[in-house]
C-alpha cells in the first residue's frame, strides 16, 4: 500500500507531500517531503506503481448541512462533479450583496463591520452556526475551525478548498478519475483497491495529538520543530515508519529555516495520522449521522465530538431532505 499526506495551500510553493510505502512485513518506508507539483500528475504517478493509494489532504472535503440541504444532487462527490461546469462558484465576493448559494465564498478582503452572522444571512442560513460543518466545531480537545466559505484570516481554509476543488478535484471527478472520497463513499479500508486513490481530510494539528506529540512553541519556528525531533522519531517508530536518510535528517534539523519548513513538518505529521488509521492504531470513526456521511464529511482519526454532543440546531428541518429511508 501507498500512504501519502499533502499539506495544502493556495500557493503551490507551500504544498508539500510525504509518501510512505508499506512492505510485506507491514512496516512503512517514508521518503522526505517533496513539493506536490501538479496534483493530477502526482496522483497518477503514485497510482502507476500499482498498490492502493491512501492520500490525506489538509483541506475541507464537505459542505455544511444547511447549505447542502438545498442541493439537487445526492451527496458531496456528486456536488463536486457538478462544479466542473460551475466556475462562478469559486469567485470570492468582495461585498455581501453579491453573496449567494451559487457564489458562497466571502470576503475577498477585510471590510469594516463584516460579520459571519451577516455572511450566513446572505446565504439564507438560520445563523452563523450554519456556516460550519459539524467537524469544524469546537471539541473538548481543540477550538473550532474556520467555516468552509470564509476566506479571511490566518486560520481560514476556504481559499485552500477553492484551489483544490476548482483546479483538481472537480475536474478529476467529472472525468471519472479513479478517486474515492472518504467517508462519503464508504469506510477507508473498504474503499482501498489497486489502481484507486482514496482521499481523506486529515488535519496535522489533530494528528499531532493522536501521536501524543506536543510542540513547545509555534510550528512556524524551526527551534520548536527541532526540539520535538526525539519525540517525533519515537512516534514514527510506534507507527512502524522507517524514515529515509533524507527524512531522518529533516526531522533532526527541524525541517529547515525557510518559510516552507512548517509545511514539510505538517506533511509528515499528517502522514503519521493517516497511517495510524490505516494500521488501526486509531479507529476509522465517523459519527452515525447521514448528513455527515453524505455531505459534511469528517476528519480522519477524530473521535472527539463537538460541544454539545447533539445534532446542530436547524439540522432537523433539513433532515427529511437527506435521510429518506435512513430515518
Amino acid at each position: 500500500m501507498i500512504a501519502a499526506h499533502a499539506d495544502w495551500s493556495t500557493a503551490p510553493a507551500k504544498r508539500w507531500i510525504t509518501v510512505a510505502r508499506r512492505g510485506r512485513s507491514g512496516a512503512w518506508h517514508a521518503a522526505a517531503p517533496e513539493p506536490v507539483g501538479e496534483p493530477a500528475a502526482r496522483l497518477a504517478a503514485l497510482l502507476a506503481e500499482g498498490p492502493p493509494v491512501a492520500l490525506g489532504l489538509d483541506l475541507p472535503l464537505g459542505l455544511p448541512r444547511e447549505y447542502a440541504a438545498r442541493q439537487a444532487v445526492p451527496d458531496f462527490p456528486a456536488f463536486l462533479r457538478e462544479l466542473a461546469a460551475w466556475p462562478g462558484f469559486f469567485a470570492v465576493n468582495e461585498r455581501l450583496e453579491t453573496v449567494s448559494a451559487a457564489r458562497p465564498f466571502y470576503p475577498a478582503r477585510g471590510v469594516r463591520g463584516m460579520t459571519r452572522a451577516a455572511h450566513a444571512a446572505a446565504l439564507g442560513l438560520a445563523g452563523p452556526a450554519g456556516l460550519s460543518r459539524w467537524c469544524d466545531r469546537a471539541t473538548a480537545e481543540r477550538p473550532a475551525g474556520a467555516p468552509l466559505f470564509w476566506t479571511l484570516g490566518a486560520n481560514q481554509s476556504g481559499k485552500a478548498a477553492i484551489a483544490a476543488w476548482r483546479d483538481w478535484l472537480a475536474p478529476a471527478l467529472a472525468a471519472a478519475a479513479p478517486i474515492r472520497l472518504w467517508p462519503f463513499q464508504g469506510g477507508l479500508h473498504a474503499l482501498l483497491a489497486p489502481g484507486r486513490a482514496v482521499l481523506a481530510e486529515v488535519y496535522p494539528a489533530e494528528a499531532l495529538r493522536h501521536c501524543g506529540l506536543r510542540l513547545a512553541g509555534s510550528k512556524r519556528a524551526q527551534a520548536a520543530r527541532r526540539v520535538l525531533a526525539p519525540a517525533l522519531r519515537d512516534a514514527m517508530a510506534a507507527r512502524r515508519v522507517a524514515p529515509s536518510a533524507a527524512l531522518a535528517a529533516a526531522v533532526a534539523d527541524g525541517f529547515g529555516t525557510d518559510a516552507t519548513g512548517e509545511d514539510r513538518f505538517d506533511s509528515v505529521i499528517g502522514l503519521l495520522g493517516l497511517i495510524g488509521v490505516l494500521d488501526e492504531a486509531r479507529p476509522d470513526f465517523v459519527p452515525d449521522d447521514p448528513w455527515i456521511r453524505r455531505w459534511e464529511g469528517w476528519v480522519l482519526g477524530q473521535t472527539a465530538l463537538p460541544r454539545p454532543h447533539a445534532i446542530p440546531v436547524g439540522a432537523g428541518e433539513a433532515r427529511s431532505a437527506c435521510c429518506g429511508d435512513d430515518r
